[in-house]
């Protein structure tokens, strides 16, 4: 009797899409990225569903029946990491964490780990790229107190994980990787987008059905993008990127997605040899040299979730050499640096056609906010007039092409924390000034609003 044949698939490792036969370019436009693939038999169980190990109904039910309950949350001991959760860790929930290589990652999950299981819970740490004693290796430098609570399992199949959950019945189960795993039901490489997507599927049933919360590392990509289909983002709970420069000490980590809280909260981490250390005043981080007031640099501050970040925005302004003046930020999204030069320019009158611009953000934060914009375009301003402003100033406010000035989000937190700070001026749009006025908030520090970039300028050239 002939062998039946196995049926094969080209599967995209960039974008996941499949097609039955092979492409040299895929749909998503990637070159050379289809790998064969075998498509699993049918089988009489399938293992997929959430409701294959009986204790999830598949059967429909009115909304209106189903319990609204609040669960509650597992504190992982980790103050920051809380806060960037929600407030701990949800039962039954599944968060991706990404960042880096050597950024820190599994120092923050083995420091989570050896809390929580110090708090009661059984933990199960597998990985699948380091073993037992080089974990133990880590444990020891970051928590030198193992709780006997606390497993570890070398393992790549999660066949084997998902049975060792079902002995041990972890209260917090930690995958670092799952582009390391591989089930036995794909016969592909372990990494690949077929297998990261059924792996993830494997890990939301032992989730979801067993009520465990479940940590899963992920790689990135050269460009930072998590690696792997974009399905497995959609199916997590939530989404975690731990960033920061190798050279320096902070870390930062933010919450792409979150169901179970919001995504504006950032924790703040600096890496030392006993492992990461909680940073309760982030400001005071990034304004250590601060009082050493100079050209080219103005204090701003953005507002992310319930906490006030002050920084400092250094520019520096050149003679350019060559054909073209460079431009180069780090720190500022290079395509908004270009369109403030471009408002300064032309609403400001500043001649920076032959001048090479800098722009650093002290101590290597990334503000995605809006906020920092007026900052950015007066420390320009500083730098080519050589000015620096004889009281400490706050700059915030949003840039717009017309050269005018839009109110930004916390600005009665951020004058609230500038007055605190010792700051006397906080040059910000002329509504927020206007608000933060009626509401009788930032008491000891004078508001200073402005329509528009020019009045920002004049105001803070003005001389008390």
């Amino acid at each position: 009797m002939a062998k039946k044949a196995r049926k094969t698939v080209w599967v995209c490792q960039e974008c996941g899409y499949e097609s039955p036969k092979y492409l040299g370019r895929c749909i998503c436009g990637a070159w050379n990225s289809m790998v064969e693939e075998t498509v699993p038999s049918e089988s009489g169980e399938d293992a997929r569903g959430r409701g294959s190990i009986g204790r999830l109904s598949s059967k429909p039910v009115p909304l209106r029946d189903v319990g609204s309950a609040e669960r509650k949350r597992i504190r992982t001991g980790i103050g920051e990491l809380d806060r960037v959760l929600g407030g701990g860790l949800v039962p039954g929930s599944l968060t991706l964490i990404s960042g880096e290589p050597g950024i820190g990652k599994s120092t923050l999950i083995v420091q989570a780990a050896a809390r929580i299981a110090a708090g009661g819970e059984t933990v199960l740490y597998v990985s699948g790229e380091e073993s037992e004693q080089q974990i133990r290796m880590r444990a020891d430098r970051v928590a030198p107190n193992l709780p006997d609570s606390l497993y570890v399992m070398a393992e790549t199949d999660l066949d084997q994980v998902e049975e060792a959950c079902r002995n041990l019945k972890p209260g917090f189960l930690i995958i670092d990787s799952i582009q390391t795993m591989y089930t036995s039901a794909l016969d592909s490489a372990p990494g690949s987008v077929s297998q990261v997507r059924a792996c993830g599927g494997i890990l939301m049933k032992i989730g979801k059905t067993g009520n465990i919360p479940v940590f899963i590392v992920a790689h990135v990509t050269k460009s930072g993008d998590l690696a792997g289909p974009k399905i497995v983002e959609h199916l997590v709970d939530c989404v975690l990127n731990f960033s920061g420069e190798r050279d320096q000490e902070i870390r930062i980590l933010r919450a792409f997605k979150n169901r179970f809280g919001t995504t504006s909260e950032i924790g703040a981490f600096r890496m030392e040899q006993s492992g990461l250390v909680e940073i309760n005043n982030l400001s005071a981080s990034f304004l250590e040299n601060s009082a050493e007031r100079a050209e080219g640099s103005v204090i701003t501050a953005v507002y992310e979730g319930s906490r006030t970040v002050l920084l400092e925005v250094q520019a520096l302004t050149a003679k350019a050499n060559v054909g073209f003046a460079r431009r180069t930020s780090v720190g500022i999204d290079y395509q908004r640096l270009s369109m403030i030069i471009a408002v300064l320019e032309k609403r400001v009158g500043l001649s920076l056609l032959n001048e090479d611009v800098y722009v650093n953000v002290v101590g290597g934060l990334r503000p995605d906010s809006t906020s920092v914009d007026l900052g950015v375009a007066l420390a320009i301003f500083s730098s080519v007039y050589n000015f620096v402003s004889e009281d400490r100033t706050i700059a915030i406010g949003e840039v717009g092409l017309t050269g005018s000035l839009r109110s930004v989000a916390g600005a009665a937190k951020i004058a609230q924390e500038a007055g605190r700070l010792g700051y006397k001026k906080i040059i910000l749009p002329e509504r927020n000034a206007e608000q933060i006025r009626k509401s009788g908030g930032a008491l000891g520090i004078q508001l200073l609003g402005a329509r528009n970039l020019s009045e920002a300028v004049r105001a803070f050239r003005a001389k008390d």
